[in-house]
């Protein structure tokens, strides 16, 4: 049985990962969320208006209210400001696991924030909300995000072929996961 907490906030050594606020919406725009490029790698639509970034915020935010909603705000500690998003966006409680998203900035990119991320909410799925499974998937071209995977310790399950169609081609969809078993063993 899943014990659900919704979003708290989880500190790391150089993130602070916690809910978003309205006041998150110029780094959002400043760093991802316009980002055509950052977007399509994870298939969000671009957003490049105050407005729509306050329609986003507001689906966010009014979500918070579900104990079973998982999204934070990544916080870069050294300049305070909103880099990135990390999120348990698919939460299967009948089945005990979830699935993570995330995006980090292009400026903050190749820094390790994604993995440290990544591993705090692993770790925040297994400890408090009691998974058994957390999943995750990344497209084929996604060579950074693969990375990330690898790092925190996912195992590869299998790949969808041709599952996204992008700029005139197919590109597959990659799945990988960790078990609590395998969590418990790494610690």
């Amino acid at each position: 049985m899943l014990t659900h907490i919704g979003t708290e906030t989880i500190e790391t050594e150089r993130l602070i990962l916690r809910r978003f606020e309205y006041t998150d919406d110029e780094a959002m725009l400043k760093y991802w969320v316009a980002d055509e490029k950052i977007q399509s790698l994870y298939s969000e639509p671009v957003y490049t208006t105050k407005e729509a970034v306050k329609e986003l915020l507001d689906k966010y935010i009014g979500s918070y209210e579900k104990n079973d909603y998982y999204r934070w705000a990544v916080i870069d500690k050294e300049c305070g400001e909103c880099i990135g998003q990390i999120a348990y966006f698919l939460v299967d409680s009948k089945n005990h696991f979830a699935e993570i998203e995330y995006c980090i900035g292009s400026e903050f990119q190749c820094r390790g924030y994604a993995t440290e991320a990544t591993k705090a909410v692993i770790a925040y799925g297994f400890d408090k909300i009691n998974l058994h499974k957390v999943q995750i998937c990344t497209k084929t071209i996604n060579k950074p995000s693969k990375r990330v995977i690898e790092k925190c310790g996912f195992t590869y399950e299998g790949t969808l072929r041709d599952y996204f169609y992008m700029n005139n081609e197919y590109i597959g969809r990659l799945y990988f996961s960790i078990l609590r078993s395998e969590y418990e063993k790494n610690k």
